[in-house]
């Protein structure tokens, strides 16, 4: 493991009830993302549990601006300890829902890049991430088997302001048929995105 994020899983490790069996293969598995992140570029990580992807990729490069977007009281308190012992004080936490978050003006289509692990199935992940992205940006989602769920999420796409780039192979040890679908910001979300908290999970788009 890279030895700028051995402090993180020693982080992750220690803190009780995060995660039973923290395997640090997972920090190295969000570096898959690194190429896709231009230089200066402002990252939201939606959903980021336990700083996964996006502290591991601010630990490598220092010049993103990244926000860590997080619903859940415990992980964020989590995260905010995090930073402040990785020394990582321009980051920020955000402990919101991101169907709350996509309609605050702070945050709406404020970012170059929206990064998601693990979070919802893509026709979902779409709609909690791309109001987020600014028209020319990205949203970057680690996936295993993606195909079907490519095929699944291009209504929601379509409807959301986005558009399929490219579904790139990303193998690493942890996830040898990795993924990573790659999602262009075409043209603005409409207003009525992200819908209520709780929706999009219950009542996907394309439905």
């Amino acid at each position: 493991m890279d030895s700028k994020l051995e402090p993180l899983a020693a982080l992750i490790a220690g803190w009780p009830g995060l995660v039973s069996r923290p395997d640090p293969g997972l920090l190295e598995d969000c570096l898959v993302l690194e190429p896709w992140l231009p230089a200066g570029c402002r990252l939201v990580d939606v959903g980021s549990g336990n700083g996964l992807p996006g502290l591991p990729l601010r630990l490598l490069r220092p010049d993103l601006r990244l926000t860590l977007l997080e619903a859940n009281r415990r992980r964020a308190a989590f995260l905010v300890q995090a930073c402040a012992r990785l020394g990582l004080a321009d980051v920020q936490v955000l402990a919101e829902r991101a169907e709350l978050a996509g309609r605050d003006p702070a945050h709406r289509e404020a970012y170059d890049t929206a990064a998601a692990r693990a979070l919802a199935p893509l026709r979902v992940l779409v709609e909690l991430c791309l109001p987020l992205v600014r028209v020319g940006g990205r949203l970057l989602a680690m996936k295993t088997a993606a195909q079907a769920e490519v095929e699944a999420a291009g209504p929601a796409l379509r409807l959301l302001g986005g558009e399929l780039e490219v579904v790139a192979p990303a193998p690493s040890p942890t996830r040898r048929r990795g993924s990573i679908v790659v999602v262009a910001k075409v043209r603005p979300t409409p207003s009525g995105y992200p819908r209520r908290p709780g929706v999009p999970g219950r009542r996907h788009l394309g439905m």
